[in-house]
């Protein structure tokens, strides 16, 4: 672009009126600004001053968690994990939160996870070693654990997370703040942001979607997914319930039967778990089509009845389910109608359209961001991605989008989360046939 492009952009720019600027990003206005920039800022204000009203509230709490000192029972379901299982029982041991018992549940590793395990239980850095013999997915072995879990709380972790050293502690609290909370979310980072553009992008999405946009969920009742990585649960909850679903998607799942029992589901920022992310594109895809994926078979299929005026009816289960489904799977086809409406409509115009929706989203970007950097523990860390800022419209708005409109389209089609490989073939075909 030269000189005199950027001129007669600008100049194009400046004639053009109030109305016809809004005819031409409506989208971006009306819909993502309020919900991605406004809410986010408005959060920040009112965290601040709930954070203040409630200190003494939140000691109080910490003081009955320590008072009381409840077991807390670490499950780590996994396959092929032997490398990380030693790290993460001298971290967990090392938590300020010290009345915990560690279960792995092995889920068929052929590598030297047993041994491993075996040899950590002799020396007393985890207190149980389940295998089985056949892999049954991530929901059966995590199930298995729960049955043999004595603890009156839960944690689900995944065995490639690191932890603050507080992390523990901190997601216990909510349920002393509040008896009526059922399961708490961890705040997940990537441990792994500087191993190339991939995961840096990746980290800049989840300081947003999770450390920022989760709060602002949770702060107006909305919370609808407790992750996998990181999750706190109350264990007669749990055993109500009876544990995990076959996933993918099993977190949204278990939050979504949580919250339908009447219970609140919170965000706890400040317990900061780490986690290690897709390092090549390739993989990512692969990741994100399984979780779109599930988006469609759980809010859309299985949980349908969310959308019902039956007795159980929730107003906050209702307006998390429609927000999910609105801005995750309608306005992304409806995305597609605006481009073909900006193509059909003025195709003169496309070259001035499609420069200036990048600045919008650029600069809606550099606001978002701000609320993150002002929120964070890490703020000089978390401040360097700053620069990679201008490439998250191409990430979030081309890649991520068209990742997710062929997650979305093949689910509608084809229900192809019942084939998918992350679940042995014979658990998902048994799933399958139940649905059907």
């Amino acid at each position: 672009m030269t000189i005199a492009d950027i001129i007669d952009f600008l100049q194009f720019w400046k004639t053009v009126g109030f109305y016809k600027f809004l005819r031409f990003f409506w989208y971006a206005i009306l819909l993502e600004f309020p919900r991605y920039v406004v809410f986010d800022m408005v959060f920040l204000i009112v965290f601040n001053i709930q954070r203040y009203l409630r200190k003494d509230a939140y000691a109080l709490a910490r003081h009955r968690l320590f008072n009381l000192n409840p077991l807390v029972s670490i499950l780590v379901p996994g396959k092929n994990e032997g490398e990380n299982i030693y790290k993460l029982s001298k971290s967990l041991k090392e938590q300020t939160y010290k009345n915990i018992e560690i279960i792995i549940a092995d889920d068929g590793s052929d590598d030297d996870t047993p041994e491993i395990c075996n040899d950590l239980v002799r020396n007393g850095l985890i207190d149980k070693y389940l295998r089985s013999d056949f892999s049954g997915g991530k929901a059966s072995v995590s199930n298995l654990a729960l049955r043999y879990a004595r603890g009156s709380l839960v944690l689900l972790l995944d065995a490639d997370s690191s932890f603050d050293r507080d992390a523990i502690e901190r997601s216990l609290i909510p349920f002393y703040l509040d008896d009526k909370v059922g399961a708490v979310g961890g705040n997940v980072k990537v441990r792994n942001q500087n191993a190339g553009l991939c995961t840096t992008l990746q980290s800049i999405e989840y300081l947003k979607s999770i450390s920022v946009g989760r709060a602002v969920a949770s702060l107006l009742g909305i919370y609808r997914t407790v992750p996998g990585a990181f999750g706190a649960f109350r264990k007669d909850i749990l055993d109500r319930i009876g544990g995990w679903d076959v996933g993918p998607g099993l977190d949204g799942d278990i939050t979504v039967k949580i919250r339908k029992l009447g219970y609140k589901i919170r965000f706890e920022k400040d317990a900061i778990c780490f986690t290690t992310v897709p390092e090549d594109f390739r993989r990512l895809t692969k990741q994100r089509l399984r979780w779109y994926k599930s988006l469609v078979r759980f809010r859309l299929r299985k949980h349908s009845d969310v959308f019902l005026p039956t007795e159980n009816f929730s107003f906050f289960n209702f307006v998390s389910f429609v927000e999910n489904v609105f801005f995750n799977v309608a306005l992304d086809f409806k995305w597609f109608i605006y481009i073909v409406d900006m193509f059909y409509n003025a195709p003169s115009l496309v070259k001035y359209i499609i420069p200036m929706n990048y600045v919008l989203y650029v600069i809606f970007n550099f606001m978002q961001y701000a609320v993150v950097t002002a929120l964070t523990e890490r703020k000089e860390k978390e401040s360097s991605l700053f620069l990679y800022l201008p490439l998250m419209p191409f990430y979030m708005g081309f890649y991520m989008r068209a990742v997710r409109t062929f997650a979305y389209a093949q689910e509608f089609l084809f229900k192809s989360s019942y084939k998918d490989p992350w679940n042995p073939w014979k658990v998902s075909r048994r799933v399958l046939k139940e649905r059907l």
